[in-house]
């Protein structure tokens, strides 16, 4: 049986990432995020098919993906979805459940259910965009860290203000309202809780934006 290592070196090959020049921390990085970067189609599919059907949608894939990774855990690879798994997976995740794609889908569910447009799809793009920038920005470009907060740095913060104020102001053309909200996505990304930020982000950046536009 091949160790997670070597199974995590399989997935980099079969999906394109064995040429790059980076450290495996960084490369694993970079596929988490982009994974996590792809919960921003759900605003999308909502007013495409409604957000009744959205919501069964991701129920759906949530629970598959829990299936999956179950029985990746007990030694059963899932095609595609196990390698993509064992690539995306942190290093203190190796060898266990991989608990992120859970609380992402329900974070963006969450989102679906407390709030009503344009709250909800701020929530799930502070989600996708603030939480995905900041992590790969503290990653790449992180210097200063900012204590208390399980290494999180002050350039993967800006880059969550940044990103969330990018979105909001797109959206609703408020600045001021668009620089509250992202202050606060990245006052709520700076909390050490590991992958609840997922449902922690969503939750009270769409209250605030509630509040604001709602």
């Amino acid at each position: 049986m091949f160790s997670m290592d070597r199974t995590a070196l399989i997935s980099r090959q079969q999906i394109g990432l064995s040429g790059l020049t980076l450290p495996d921390e960084l490369q694993t990085e970079i596929v988490r995020k982009s994974i996590h970067m792809s919960i921003a189609l759900v605003p999308s599919l909502a007013a495409l098919v409604g957000v009744s059907a959205t919501l069964a949608l991701l129920s759906v894939g949530t629970l598959f993906y829990t299936y999956c990774e179950t029985l990746r855990v007990h030694g059963h690879q899932v095609a595609l979805v196990s390698r993509i798994t064992s690539v995306a997976s942190r290093r203190r995740d190796q060898g266990g459940f991989t608990l992120g794609p859970i609380t992402l889908g329900l974070g963006a569910m969450l989102a679906l259910l407390l709030y009503p447009d344009p709250a909800a799809s701020i929530a799930i793009y502070a989600l996708a965009f603030g939480d995905g920038l900041a992590s790969l920005f503290g990653k790449f470009f992180g210097t200063v860290e900012i204590p208390r907060t399980g290494g999180k740095t002050v350039e993967g913060t800006v880059a969550c203000f940044t990103a969330v104020f990018l979105v909001v102001h797109a959206l609703t053309g408020r600045a001021p309202e668009a620089m509250a909200v992202a202050a606060a996505a990245a006052l709520l990304e700076l909390a050490p809780a590991s992958d609840l930020d997922n449902l922690v982000l969503p939750a009270g950046t769409g209250l605030i934006a509630a509040l604001l536009f709602v």
